[in-house]
């Protein structure tokens, strides 16, 4: 007897479709799964053997072959129990034949009492399911929300046999249908509870930061111990607009694929990923085994926080280069090779020396020049050119850290959402003037583009062409200078780009020859 059920594999962020085949022969009793199984598809035949049983049915004593098409494409993960189990059942004659196995795809994985567990990667396989007019997907109830919000009308189940007396039409059969739109949200992180006013003094920091938000830039934070670097980090993103409905599908697929805990819907704040300074190439930019998502592709529409970034290695600091420039990473494996998108805004924060103390008004610098230079070269050159905004902090004095606006003579701290109606506007502004859909910030702005978008009067060429010489700034600079200048000129909804949205942008290059 010859079965045939439909399901999904994963392949990076997207899904591709997966027959799952059983033939059932004659023989010594046998289970042997082919096309390419890793070893969670080929413990399955245990898993399913056991829920068949323990799901009231009989597990036929024949020589069973699964084939998981197409066989070039490697199958991995435990979300092909539920088919091949409902494969076995057909075959033996224990499920009615009918349109269902055309009908209907299948995801799940099973316990060994015959109840159906989550699995991760859901929205990349419901979306591809949706794309090629299945009439819906059956699979565990926890991950039916996160399917539903493809369209694709999603049955949530709690085990083998819910779903077999629902294929089979028994009385009183039924299965949950989840409905798009009713997800719940995302809890809010503690990033997003954080407000950019708890932050005392360093008005030139937080304006780079409401810059780097307006535009997607890349920011780096330089300055002593206690400044206030890594505070400001954490509130970037509080600073943020929420996801649009496209950036949170996308976002949600990286981590659906990631993580192995089950969602109920979209992500709906930005992510904010803060790896520690002994993190791997790999966990930064992905790979391993299946070849999944690193912490550039996690952090995808959010905030990548780097603390003690030039603690972090030299080799894993080089690799990000490429995705910060076209926001997105290619994972070559000899088995796979996947493309992951990793459009993230990067905040760097380090100190200016190993000791930290370097140009801080009291307190002395105690490192040797060797000692400096071997610091400050871990981050290269084409890794600082590729930064935007570079800002050095002071230390907070005393006045501000323990004073009040009205007593130290410093205006008011803006809050977060005050702050935030600023950035969205701006955003605003770029997706009308761009109307494209590969690029809606200035920080991706083609250099083929860049200077229909950012023209400058003849003031503003020779402005650029003395820093050019002055500052060596290279031509990758200049475009970068360019285009934050663009995200000033937006934040005060000016159409052209001055000479005074120059010199603000001009003054965020100055940490590029921080070595010095």
């Amino acid at each position: 007897m010859l079965a045939r059920v439909f399901s999904y594999g994963l392949r990076g962020v997207d899904g591709y479709p997966v027959m799952v085949e059983l033939d059932m022969a004659g023989g010594l009793p046998g289970f042997t799964t082919v096309g390419l199984p890793d070893v969670a598809v080929r413990e399955s035949r245990d898993r399913v053997t056991s829920a068949v049983r323990n799901s009231g049915y009989r597990f036929p004593s024949r020589r069973i072959t699964v084939n998981l098409a197409p066989a070039q494409s490697r199958k991995e993960g435990s979300h092909f129990d539920l088919p091949i189990a409902l494969a076995v059942l057909s075959a033996s004659g224990q499920l009615p034949a009918g349109e269902w196995s055309q009908r209907y795809c299948f995801l799940g994985e099973l316990a060994l009492d015959g109840s159906l567990r989550p699995v991760r990667g859901i929205l990349a396989m419901a979306a591809k399911a949706q794309s090629q007019g299945f009439a819906g997907m059956i699979l565990p109830r926890e991950n039916a929300a996160e399917a539903a919000t493809t369209g694709l009308a999603a049955f949530g189940a709690d085990s083998l046999k819910a779903v077999a007396d629902f294929l089979a039409g028994e009385p009183g059969a039924a299965l949950s249908a989840a409905q798009p739109g009713v997800q719940a949200q995302e809890e809010r992180t503690a990033s997003g509870r954080l407000d950019l006013s708890d932050v005392r003094g360093q008005a030139l920091a937080k304006r780079a930061l409401e810059v780097a938000a307006a535009g997607g830039h890349h920011v780096l934070l330089v300055g002593p111990p206690g400044a206030g670097k890594s505070m400001l980090a954490r509130r970037l993103p509080g600073i943020l607009p929420e996801l649009s409905s496209g950036e949170a599908v996308e976002t949600t697929r990286v981590h659906s694929v990631y993580e192995d805990r089950f969602r109920h819907g979209l992500v709906r704040q930005r992510p904010f990923r803060s790896p520690h300074h002994s993190a791997s190439q790999t966990a930064l930019i992905g790979g391993g085994p299946g070849a999944r998502p690193g912490e550039v592709s996690l952090a995808h529409g959010g905030v990548l926080f780097l603390d003690e970034l030039a603690e972090f290695g030299r080799a894993a600091l080089e690799a990000m280069r490429q995705p910060m420039e076209d926001g997105r990473v290619v994972v070559a494996r000899a088995r796979a090779t996947v493309e992951y998108p990793a459009r993230f805004l990067l905040v760097g924060a380090t100190n200016p020396c190993p000791c930290g103390w370097r140009g801080h008004p009291v307190r002395p610098c105690l490192c040797t020049p060797a000692a400096l230079a071997k610091y400050q070269s871990r981050l290269s050159g084409p890794l600082l050119d590729r930064i935007d905004i570079q800002v050095g902090l002071s230390a907070v004095p005393f006045a501000h850290w323990a004073g009040t606006s009205e007593s130290d003579g410093q205006p008011p701290s803006e809050t977060s959402d005050q702050v935030r109606v600023r950035v969205k506007q701006a955003r605003q502004r770029q997706r009308d003037r761009f109307g494209r859909e590969d690029f809606a910030l200035n920080a991706y702005i083609p250099p083929a583009e860049l200077r229909r978008h950012c023209r400058l009067n003849p003031e503003g060429v020779a402005l650029l062409g003395e820093a050019a010489r002055k500052f060596g700034l290279s031509a990758r600079s200049l475009d970068r200078v360019l285009r934050v200048a663009r995200t000033v000129a937006d934040l005060e909804a000016n159409a052209g780009v001055t000479v005074r949205h120059l010199t603000e942008a001009m003054q965020y290059r100055c940490l590029d020859r921080w070595a010095q």
